[in-house]
Order: structure tokens, then sequence, then C-alpha cells
């Protein structure tokens, strides 16, 4: 009976207090905002591309459709090795121009970025002829080099597309490509944005290996190093040769044969 009564007097005060205009009431919690990681990537400038600009430009993966599956494979198999080997920073090269690591470089970001629960970052690091801008068609408000030399922050040069995906670019070349890609400060500034926004993976789209000195300059940067070569240009020679420079400074991950045409009649 006592245990009953001393509900009901619960009750009764909890009402009254409710009612009572002299009784302070506490307001309820607003809906907290992103904090941290997530606050980082959110205040990064968003940008879109047009879905018909992205396929001009022969980028296919924005959604899942037959012509993205080749590279969804590549993506899956890339991402998979990597996390059995903790690594993180992928470098796409090729031993000469024209190969198509850019197009390659371009999917795959956005091939991550349909996975809602990884957060990618794509950098264009070509610095003599830097071209994922085109690809997606916008314009950076400041230049990479600008970013990695730290005249600007990495939030006020990148773009994000979507919520997961930030991509770092340039409008124009650089004049001395190679004393950036080398610079201790470049590894330093790569490593702060790392642990700053925890990217799951992090794209990089180098130089091809036999023009200049850059790709060789920035390698020791990358955990693992994917090769593009185009089978109607590529000679085997430039392959062997870009492979072998390539393993002395990083992983190879793996060898992507682009522009391959499939004669059914040999079959």
């Amino acid at each position: 009976m006592e245990k009953l009564q001393a509900a009901l007097d619960k009750a009764r005060n909890s009402r009254r207090e409710r009612t009572d205009p002299g009784v302070e009431v506490k307001p309820v919690a607003k809906e907290t905002q992103p904090s941290g990681v997530d606050a980082r990537w959110q205040a990064l400038t968003s940008f879109d591309a047009k879905d018909a600009d992205l396929i001009r430009h022969r980028v296919v993966t924005r959604h899942a459709r037959k012509e993205a599956t080749p590279f969804d494979i590549l993506r899956t198999k890339a991402l998979l090795q990597m996390r059995q080997n903790g690594w993180k920073r992928l470098a796409i090269t090729s031993p000469m121009p024209q190969s198509g690591k850019t197009t390659t470089a371009c999917n795959l970001a956005l091939g991550l970025g349909r996975q809602r629960d990884l957060r990618a970052m794509l950098f264009d690091l070509d610095l003599r002829d830097p071209s994922v801008h085109a690809f997606f068609e916008t314009q950076p408000p400041y230049l990479i080099g600008e970013m990695l030399t730290g005249a600007v922050s990495f939030e006020e040069q990148a773009l994000r597309y979507g919520d997961n995906v930030a991509v770092s670019m340039s409008l124009h070349p650089e004049t001395d490509p190679t004393r950036i890609l080398l610079a201790e400060d470049t590894a330093e500034k790569l490593t702060s944005i790392q642990d700053a926004y925890e990217p799951d993976v992090m794209i990089y789209d180098l130089p091809s290996v036999l023009v200049n000195d850059d790709t060789r300059a920035f390698l020791k940067n990358a955990d693992c190093a994917l090769i593009v070569v185009r089978s109607d240009s590529t000679t085997y020679s430039q392959f062997e040769h870009c492979q072998r420079e390539v393993a002395e400074q990083t992983n190879v991950l793996g060898v992507v044969l682009n522009a391959y045409r499939h004669d059914k009649r040999t079959t």
C-alpha cells in the first residue's frame, strides 16, 4: 500500500511540474551537428557533374550499369587486396601517355563513392599535364600545387563529390613539378590529410613513368600501384621497364590492360 501511494505522489508531482509556470523546464536537446571527421568532410565545397559529361569522358561508374562492370571488378579486387595488406594509398601510372590511367583513376574514385561506407580521395598529381578537372568539367578554386606547398589548406582547395569522394585537382601545369613531388613537405601534407580525413583509399593519378622523373620522385609515398597499359600502343619493353621502375619504389598491385579488342571470330 505504501509503495502504491508513493507512486501516486510521484505521478502527481510530475504533472504539477509540467503545468506549473514557476517550475523550470529544461529545453529538449537539439540534434547535434557533425563533428570531427564527418564535419571536415562536410566542410569541403561540393560539386556535381552531369552524367552525360562523365560518359563522354568514359567515366561510367557514377551508377551501377553494364559499362561500369569492368571498373567495379577492378575496384573490388583492388580494395580487397589493399585491405588485406593494410594499404590505403594507391598510385595509378602507365609506361607512356594516352594509356587510360586518368580514366581508370576517375572511374575507380566514383566506383568507390557508390560504397556508402567508404571514403575515397583522388589527387591529380600529373602536374605537368593535369586533366582530372576536364573529366569532371569543373574548376577548382586553387591549384593542387598551392595546397601541397602550404599556400592554401586542403579544405580550401579540394572539392567534394557526393558525401564521400574528395577530389584535389588543377587547372594549369606546374612549372617545377618534380620539386613538389619529391619534397618532404608534400609527404607530410598527405599524411596530415590522411590523419584528418581518414579516407579508406587515396588515389594518386601520376604521370607516365617513361616520360620524366616525376613519378619516380613520388612513388615512395604510395603503398601500391596499378600500371595501365594500352594494348594497341604499349610495347612489352616499355611495360617491362615501367614495371621494374615501379617495383623498386612500391608494391605493384596489378596491371590493367586497356583498349583490348576481343575478336569473337578467333574463338
